[in-house]
């Protein structure tokens, strides 16, 4: 079993509600379990300062999935939860669930980048895993 590190964030369509749901649907991933949940806390959003503040928790999971498995199973959750995927990079969102570490492991493919490639500068990530 591995321990997976999840970022959650929503700032639209009722974000504690759905940073409710994705705790549910996290815990609901086959072969796996959450061993942690952080507090919930608000952040200013990334780039365009024009919409609201992001709601944010992380959780530790242990996994025995594969990381693009998990990966699979986010962004089922993400897009079940309303996530609509455009081209503005930092826009508003319903639910966005980022993998920031994965055990140990180093992974660099099209669809995944872990420890997530900008987590040093993202306070909102760093600060529930310390």
């Amino acid at each position: 079993m591995t321990v997976a590190y999840i970022a959650i964030g929503s700032n639209l369509a009722s974000p504690l509600e759905q940073v409710n749901a994705a705790l549910k649907a996290l815990g609901d991933i086959p072969e796996s379990h959450i061993l942690t949940v952080s507090s919930f806390y608000r952040t200013p959003p990334l780039g365009p300062q024009d919409q609201p503040d992001y709601l944010n928790a992380a959780v530790a999971l242990e996994t025995s999935l594969a990381p693009e498995e998990l990966l699979n199973h986010t962004q089922r959750i993400e897009l079940q939860q309303g996530r609509v995927r455009k081209a503005e990079r930092w826009g508003p969102r319903t639910l966005d669930l980022d993998i920031m570490l994965f055990g140990n492991e180093v992974i660099n493919t099209e669809r995944l980048t872990v420890p997530h490639y900008d987590m040093k500068n993202r306070g909102f990530m760093l600060w529930p895993l310390f």
